[in-house]
């Protein structure tokens, strides 16, 4: 008789690591007894990488004691720096016996791993293994690019779906989903996970356990009752008829929030995954909390409970871009604020704050089904240059990307310019009626901006390393290059337009004007979109 299928994450390899130059695939529980001897993560999928490293956290902070709430804000800082500055791993036996307290089979009959086996009745159908895998085109979407369809599904990996479990239960999609009756709720429609189209930014150190305890946030009040417990440390699955237990620090924060709930159907071994159900877990409203990986940005005209926003994703927007939101501190004016965990960074030892870099995991989508990209980038380290260590050179690199920002906006507006009055001529030979509003942006434009942004960053770059007795005012620097691009853009068409040559002398006059001195730049500020 076949033994039934089974895939424990926590010894099977389910998580890539890279160590000493080499990448290895583990389980859970050696990912953690090796925490201090792994360089980082390594999975390939920036969304499963954000969220393994917040289950990562919840895990670290038990085991770690950092999750006390009696601890006070300067014990808890000397308990994180001495775990810091020991070099010694986690105590295998307490990771041991973590493990041994749940757990953490993906096909368990009867408490699956971060699953609900009572989809199996609650659900009249699946909802199909395409479903559960980004990336893979379901239902009645067509398969443009994909070699999948939900007529010949392919079955997925035990480790591969373990991935994307994680993925659906921060950025599932909200709408539509596969109709699930509990208690007096009987619907097939979902809300969006709780990460869904936000952009992460995780401190990261020179080891996996320092990234880990760098990622750690102290106790600031708020509910203790239930008692704080991570999904697997539960006695049930989520309860999808009552209200959901209140958001509690730091485990349900980080991994208690979906708004999914799934079912993975396993192979004859467990070895793969062939289908899924893919439902809702609650029809109660959201609990308002933050994230302590997000910039929140604030709309002052919006309502209030509007008013405060996690920033967007945008695969389109390069990194750098958002650097000074991390570095600067903020205050009652701003309208940006950093990641709530990058304020307990300022403590650190010096030679841990000097390598400090940060990762960004973004998953660019729509509030609702779409999804266009994800993506990842590590910083440099840059936390030396933060407003509390470093104030000037904060300030530097705030200045810098605002002229970044400032000339993209300029060269936007001009050459849309440009290019309408290149295709509007006037009988007189004078300048055209101004565009109006509403019109897309223009192929001089495109082009332009496409251009732009690499050449920005490799100015951003090297006006913030200049000396501070010998820095360039970076508007100058930022126009020569947006009037650079605009000319490259508009080359093809000088010859095939008589009217082409002087829109784009008129464009770039414009351009030029903003690396006046800072007196004469209003005129020009006035074109900028914020």
């Amino acid at each position: 008789m076949h033994p039934p299928p089974a895939y424990p994450v926590d010894q099977r390899p389910c998580a890539p690591v890279r160590a000493a130059g080499r990448h290895r695939v583990l389980g859970l529980r050696e990912v953690l007894i090796q925490a201090h001897r792994i360089d980082d993560l390594a999975l390939s999928l920036p969304p499963a990488h954000s969220a393994l490293l917040r289950y990562l956290t919840a895990m670290t902070a038990e085991l770690t004691g950092l999750d006390d709430p009696d601890l006070s804000l300067d014990e808890w800082h000397e308990r994180r720096t001495g775990l810091l500055a020991s070099g010694r791993g986690l105590k295998a036996q307490d990771v041991h016996d973590y493990f041994d307290a749940a757990v953490w089979d993906l096909y368990d009959p009867h408490r699956p791993f971060l699953q609900d086996p009572r989809l199996a009745e609650q659900c009249t159908h699946t909802s199909g293994i395409n479903k559960l895998v980004f990336g893979r085109p379901a239902g009645n979407n067509l398969s443009w690019l994909s070699v999948h369809t939900d007529t010949a599904p392919r079955p997925v990996p035990s480790d591969e779906a373990f991935w994307h479990l994680l993925i659906q239960h921060y950025y599932g999609a909200a709408g539509r989903c596969t109709s699930r009756a509990a208690g007096p709720h009987t619907s097939g429609r979902a809300t969006a996970g709780p990460l869904r189209s936000t952009l992460s930014f995780h401190p990261q150190g020179a080891t996996l356990l320092e990234t880990l305890l760098l990622h750690q946030f102290p106790y600031r009040g708020g509910p203790r009752r239930p008692p704080d417990a991570c999904p697997w440390q539960e006695a049930a699955p989520p309860d999808p008829v009552n209200p959901p237990p209140a958001v509690t620090w730091p485990k349900r924060l980080l991994t208690g929030r979906s708004r999914h709930a799934v079912l993975l159907v396993p192979n004859a071994d467990g070895s793969a995954a062939i289908d899924a159900y893919l439902t809702w877990a609650t029809q109660h409203p959201v609990y308002p909390a933050t994230d302590p990986y997000l910039i929140i940005d604030t709309r002052t005209r919006a309502k209030t409970e509007q008013r405060d926003r996690p920033r967007r994703a945008d695969a389109d927007r390069a990194v750098w871009r958002d650097l000074d939101a991390l570095l600067l501190a903020g205050d009652e004016s701003s309208t940006q604020r950093r990641p709530a965990v990058f304020d307990t960074l300022n403590d650190l030892p010096a030679e841990v704050r000097a390598r400090l870099r940060v990762r960004v995991c973004g998953f660019d989508q729509d509030g609702r089904t779409t999804n266009s990209t994800w993506y990842t980038a590590l910083t440099p380290p840059v936390w030396t240059r933060a407003e509390e260590h470093n104030p000037v050179a904060a300030r530097r690199i705030a200045a810098c990307r605002q002229a970044a920002e400032h000339l993209a906006a300029l060269l936007r507006t001009h050459a849309n310019a440009a290019w309408h009055e290149m295709h509007t001529p006037t009988a007189g030979g004078g300048v055209p009626p101004a565009q109006r509003r509403g019109h897309r942006t223009s192929r001089w434009a495109r082009e332009a901006l496409a251009l732009y942004w690499p050449r920005a960053e490799q100015a951003f770059w090297n006006l913030i390393n200049q000396p501070a007795d010998e820095a360039d005012d970076p508007y100058p620097v930022f126009a020569r290059t947006a009037v650079d691009v605009l000319r490259q853009a508009a080359r093809p068409d000088l010859a095939r337009h008589r009217t082409a040559g002087p829109a784009l002398a008129r464009a770039v006059r414009a351009l030029n004007a903003a690396a006046a001195p800072a007196s004469r730049r209003k005129k020009a500020a006035r074109h900028a979109q914020p």
